[in-house]
């Protein structure tokens, strides 16, 4: 078992000094660190697309966020760090009550990371995409 580097108040921390223009999405960080994390997002009307689904983006942002949040679990505030590939594979359509994201670092190395992401929609037993995705990490000052 790995020790976690932040606690889940101080990645919140990192995404709204970060990424203050996701601040209005009300993702919540349930756990993060031993190499994993879960993230839980609401739904609202400018992450539906046409015939009332979320959006292939939105689906792509929480995948992306939970990776990150995975890997500055590990290694620490190293906000510089960069999504260098990622793959989704949308599997079923998601229902409007939520997001879930379970994120698994498969590697965690000094330049790189490699994880994959399972996505839920809240209450579906299924998931509803599969993403796998790499980082890199920046070098050590």
């Amino acid at each position: 078992m790995m020790a976690a580097a932040l606690t889940t108040a101080e990645l919140e921390q990192i995404l709204v000094r970060e990424f203050p223009q996701s601040s209005h999405l009300d993702l919540e960080i349930e756990q993060a660190g031993d190499m994993t994390a879960r993230l839980r997002m609401p739904i609202n009307d400018s992450q539906l697309r046409p015939g009332g689904t979320v959006s292939g983006p939105t689906l792509f942002w929480l995948a992306d966020v939970g990776l990150y949040v995975a890997v500055m679990a590990m290694v620490g505030p190293k906000t510089q760090s960069v999504t260098t590939s990622i793959t989704v594979n949308f599997l079923r359509l998601p229902s409007t009550a939520g997001l879930i994201a379970e994120v698994k670092l498969l590697k965690l190395g000094r330049r790189l990371a490699v994880g994959e992401v399972s996505l839920f929609s809240d209450g579906m037993a299924d998931p509803v995409a599969h993403v796998t995705g790499t980082y890199a990490l920046p070098p050590e000052a």
